[in-house]
């Protein structure tokens, strides 16, 4: 039986995975069926657009797999770890503040609790490149599929570093 003090730790362990999963608020751009349900929502593949928060002009689309059925509409689903990333000048690049040499850009949860499709930005300075990379990790043990795209950035902007 659930005592008050247990629904408050439960309340704001909720409240702690629903903030979590909104600090990454992608547009979702479209998705393809691939598995059809009976009952909830087919299985997908879904595209969608993240902005690099830190480098205006810099969108990247990541596709991946979202499970669908009963536990997928519930949240209660693992979605797999394949995805992939392409990443593009979408507007003029400007970049406000130096950058991390390496650092994560996105992260979206793809389990209830443990599993996580993480977006790293990583800084060629040699080449004045920006190179993305995702994958999907779990607290234990994570996966070693991934995906790697690039950006060039104009040689007239500079790419600066911390």
């Amino acid at each position: 039986m659930l005592t008050p003090s247990s629904w408050r730790h439960a309340v704001a362990a909720a409240a702690c995975l629903a903030a979590t999963a909104a600090s990454a608020q992608p547009d979702t751009i479209g998705s393809v069926d691939t598995v059809f349900k009976f009952i909830g929502p087919d299985h997908k593949i879904v595209v969608e657009a993240y902005d690099d928060p830190l480098v205006k002009g810099v969108t990247c689309y990541v596709s991946r797999a979202r499970t669908g059925g009963v536990k997928g509409a519930l949240g209660l689903a693992e979605d797999r770890s394949e995805a992939s990333i392409a990443c593009v000048q979408a507007g003029v690049i400007s970049i406000e503040k130096p950058l991390k040499q390496q650092e994560e850009v996105f992260s979206e949860r793809t389990s209830l609790l443990f599993k996580r499709l993480r977006v790293v930005r990583m800084v060629d300075a040699a080449r004045n490149t920006l190179v993305y990379m995702t994958y999907s990790d779990k607290v234990i043990e994570g996966s070693p599929q991934n995906s790697v795209t690039a950006v060039a950035v104009p040689a007239s902007t500079v790419i600066p570093v911390k």
